[in-house]
């Protein structure tokens, strides 16, 4: 099974390397990182330069916004499974890919996500955010539950049948197409009760700037999939207070 992982940049010299590094450290041989930068000026491109003949893609151009950089790089993704790696972000261990693998194999499904950690920018052991999975039911859906993005991975064929992100949202595309799958009862989905993932605090949604944004988007996506409106955004928006606590009541924070 061949897995791509995608990651878009712009503009993130400091955090790049280490994302690349993260993927070339998994002891899972068949993965593909596809890179598409959106063309940096802050000396990203040089950074990644030297990584190239590692790549399984990489292309450096102007693009229409963070879901026009992914979709171009689904549309170029030959991998059997097509996962996400922001460029602020990190494998948990070097094993993750390997378990998300074995998680399609042994599950025969078509989507698979898991846990994730929100970490300090410039201490990626301090952990400031624990966002659980847990086993889907749809019921929770309208109680404003979805898995962490970038905890989802998906088979190729997913996006083929239903779609890439609607470039029309501006930041909150990852929740739409996460209800579009999730309320989708022809793809079978499965649980890995692991965490994969560790995304440094500081990404283009999780800035309080840019929150107000967001909850309108978010708002408009509860209403397509008539949910339960702003009752739906207020249980989305209070599952932060509890994945801000988790770390002190869990002692992850280091």
């Amino acid at each position: 099974m061949k897995v791509s992982i995608i990651t878009i940049v712009y503009n993130n010299a400091a955090c790049i390397e280490s994302c690349i590094q993260s993927v070339l450290a998994q002891s899972y041989p068949n993965i593909e990182h596809i890179i598409i930068d959106g063309g940096s000026t802050d000396g990203t491109q040089k950074v990644i330069e030297p990584f190239i003949p590692q790549l399984g893609y990489y292309k450096s151009e102007k693009d229409k916004g963070l879901y026009n950089a992914l979709n171009k790089g689904i549309q170029v993704a030959t991998g059997d499974v097509i996962g996400i790696l922001h460029s602020d972000d990190l494998f948990y261990e070097s094993t993750t890919i390997e378990k998300v693998v074995q998680g399609f194999q042994q599950s025969n499904v078509d989507l698979l996500y898991a846990h994730g950690l929100y970490v300090e920018r410039d201490a990626i052991d301090h952990i400031k955010r624990v966002y659980p999975g847990k086993p889907y039911q749809k019921k929770y859906l309208k109680y404003g539950w979805i898995p962490l993005h970038t905890t989802i991975y998906v088979k190729r064929d997913v996006f083929e049948s239903y779609g890439l992100y609607d470039e029309s949202y501006r930041i909150a595309s990852d929740y739409e197409i996460s209800l579009r799958w999730f309320f989708n009862d022809k793809i079978k989905k499965y649980f890995l009760d692991d965490f994969i993932v560790k995304m440094r605090l500081g990404g283009k949604s999780t800035t309080l700037k840019l929150q107000k944004k967001k909850s309108t988007e978010d708002l408009q996506i509860i209403q397509k999939y008539q949910l339960c409106g702003v009752l739906t955004l207020i249980f989305k928006i209070s599952r932060k207070v509890k994945q801000y606590a988790l770390p002190k009541i869990k002692g992850y924070a280091s």
